[in-house]
């Protein structure tokens, strides 16, 4: 594999008229790192896209979505969770897991900053 790379100034200058984006506050920046450290596992990301997509509270068992141990999803979604990713409530026969859609819009917002 080649290391070395061509870079010519006119890649590195944002195209004329492009307003650059507000840079992010250290507060933002340490959000944002946390939000794509909890998705930065291929197991993770199934968790959220699946949530994502069912729309509502997911009352399943989540190791029917992934082929993995219960313990092992449960650190997952203890992951998901602390990153403020997803949410989860249980009554006396269930847990019913759902995307927090206002931190995946927040997430959106900020890698649209970068």
């Amino acid at each position: 594999m080649d290391t070395k790379t061509a870079c010519a100034p006119a890649d590195c200058v944002p195209p004329k008229g492009r307003k650059l984006a507000p840079a992010l506050s250290k507060a933002e920046g340490a959000d944002l790192a946390a939000m794509l450290k909890a998705l930065g596992h291929p197991a993770r990301l199934a968790l959220v896209k699946h949530l994502a997509d069912h729309g509502t509270c997911f009352f399943g068992d989540l190791s029917e979505i992934l082929p993995l141990a219960p313990s092992t999803i449960s650190q997952h979604v203890t992951i998901l969770k602390d990153a403020g990713l997803i949410e989860g409530s249980a009554d006396a026969r269930r847990v019913c897991y759902c995307v927090k859609t206002g931190r995946l819009e927040l997430l959106k917002r900020l890698l649209g900053r970068l």
